[in-house]
């Protein structure tokens, strides 16, 4: 940083001239601080992600311990694990991720279905996770790409792919039904109905700029 006291400017780059008069400059501190360093930031950040993994994976090791001492019917250590795992995705994938938001909003929710599903599992399976749980999750999902949609309507069509996504995802409660895995025929093929709704909507909608993005996404001509 350096000030040219004979043109009355800063000069942000770092050059030991002015690049108007060439007169040599008087290097100043004053503006040092006006924005934050990421990259400062982004090294608290991870060593703070490397502090919770360490502190995690000593709960966990402390809490499976207890739970096989106790010699307890449930591994509830197992679900307190699932939920500091949970955590450390959270920080390393959404906070420090690279992804976009959308991306990680629909990824950390299907984890957070699976998780359920586990947990589910690990008490014993009452089917909650997959008659309740899956189903609301995959809806919630799509309520979410379509509040993506309106907030980012200039560029809607980007959010076709991930519509598609959800139409499979969607599939496997069915599946669980038919195979009598699953016990709610509504919550089973709502998540279907729905998916196929938003995505039939945006094709008719969207018109050609849709059939474009789908062409383009799958290399057709």
């Amino acid at each position: 940083m350096g000030k040219c006291y004979n043109c009355k400017i800063e000069i942000l780059d770092e050059t030991e001239t002015c690049p108007l008069c060439k007169s040599v400059l008087e290097q100043t501190d004053e503006l040092e601080n006006m924005y934050p360093n990421v990259r400062i930031i982004m090294k608290k950040l991870l060593l703070f992600s490397r502090i919770y993994l360490f502190c995690a994976i000593v709960l966990g090791a402390v809490l499976l311990g207890i739970n096989i001492i106790t010699d307890s019917q449930i591994w509830w250590s197992a679900i307190t694990g699932l939920g500091l795992l949970y955590g450390y995705v959270v920080l390393r994938y959404a906070i420090l991720g690279k992804a976009g938001y959308r991306a990680k909003v629909i990824i950390l929710s299907l984890i957070a279905i699976l998780s359920a599903i586990i947990i589910d599992f690990i008490t014993g399976y009452r089917g909650w996770s997959v008659d309740y749980v899956m189903p609301s999750g995959i809806l919630l999902i799509d309520a979410v790409i379509i509040g993506c949609m309106i907030c980012n309507h200039r560029n809607w069509q980007s959010y076709i792919m991930w519509q598609l996504l959800m139409i499979i995802f969607s599939l496997f409660p069915a599946l669980l039904y038919i195979m009598k895995l699953e016990h709610n025929a509504v919550m089973a093929f709502m998540p279907l109905a729905v998916s196929a709704t938003i995505f039939l909507g945006t094709m008719i909608i969207g018109d050609r700029r849709a059939r474009q993005e789908l062409k383009r996404r799958f290399h057709v001509n």
